[in-house]
């Protein structure tokens, strides 16, 4: 039994956000190799056998299959089970900070595309228009709908996050001589303006360059490739703007508060 109706609601979300986890695996895979993410059904793409329902269950059939195939024992990624989980954690806690509101169902469609987005940047360096700028139009429409969102702050916090990178690409451009931004990053730092508003920027521009320096520098060192290694900076954007969507406000007023009132 059910300690209550909202325990219910937020396993029932957790499952929901682990079968949404499921599908962007899938769109992971295959939107950048111009696949349909819709047919044919989940196979092993090592011996390409179909998987079946009983083995295509998110979080638990990775955990009862150990990682691997049924049939042809290859190995399956972890990244696929952390995907899953990941999502699903965060469409349960945006149940919890923003109960079933209007903001809760854009929030949901903002982590789907944030977390499949900044997989396909992680592997191959881009990001999807389909997300980025489609993301921008449901932020700002979404403003223009709920009654709890301003469509100024959508328009500003928009033209704020993606002006603000497009300054450092041109200045890093002119100074080196050479792209240190992509477009990709520009669209989604508009996008996630969109979404959180104007005060959200600096919140989600500090921490994301606090993350992607420190990852950055790990992966620097390990990499023969030196100075020289790429860095994907749209999952430590995503990250950062995940970070704000749920905790921060709190944190931002954590850190104001722990100044001594002049």
């Amino acid at each position: 039994m059910f300690t209550s109706l909202d325990s219910f609601f937020q396993i029932c979300i957790f499952l929901m956000g682990a079968v949404w986890g499921s599908f962007a695996n899938v769109v992971i895979y295959r939107y950048p190799a111009g696949k349909s993410v819709i047919k044919p059904r989940s196979h092993c793409y090592s011996c390409q056998k179909m998987i079946p329902w009983y083995f295509n269950i998110p979080l638990l059939s990775w955990l009862m299959l150990r990682g691997q195939c049924f049939y042809c024992k290859a190995k399956i990624s972890i990244r696929y089970f952390l995907v899953e989980l990941l999502m699903a954690t965060f469409f349960v806690l945006a149940f919890q900070k923003f109960g079933f509101t209007f903001f809760f169902f854009e929030s949901l469609v903002f982590i789907f595309a944030l977390i499949t987005a900044s997989m396909i940047d992680f592997d191959h360096y881009i990001l999807p228009d389909i997300f980025t700028l489609s993301g921008i139009v449901l932020g700002l429409l979404g403003a223009l709908l709920n009654p709890e969102r301003v469509f100024m702050h959508s328009l500003i916090g928009m033209s704020i996050g993606g002006g603000f990178l497009l300054f450092v690409a041109y200045a890093y451009y002119f100074l080196r001589k050479e792209e240190g931004i992509g477009g990709g990053d520009i669209k989604l730092m508009a996008w996630v303006g969109a979404i959180l508003g104007p005060f959200s920027i600096p919140f989600v521009m500090i921490v994301s360059c606090t993350l992607g320096s420190i990852i950055g520098i790990a992966l620097m060192l390990k990499s023969k490739a030196g100075m020289q290694q790429a860095i994907a900076f749209g999952p430590y954007i995503s990250l950062a703007a995940l970070i704000y969507l749920i905790w921060g406000p709190e944190i931002v007023q954590a850190y104001l508060n722990s100044f001594p009132a002049l």
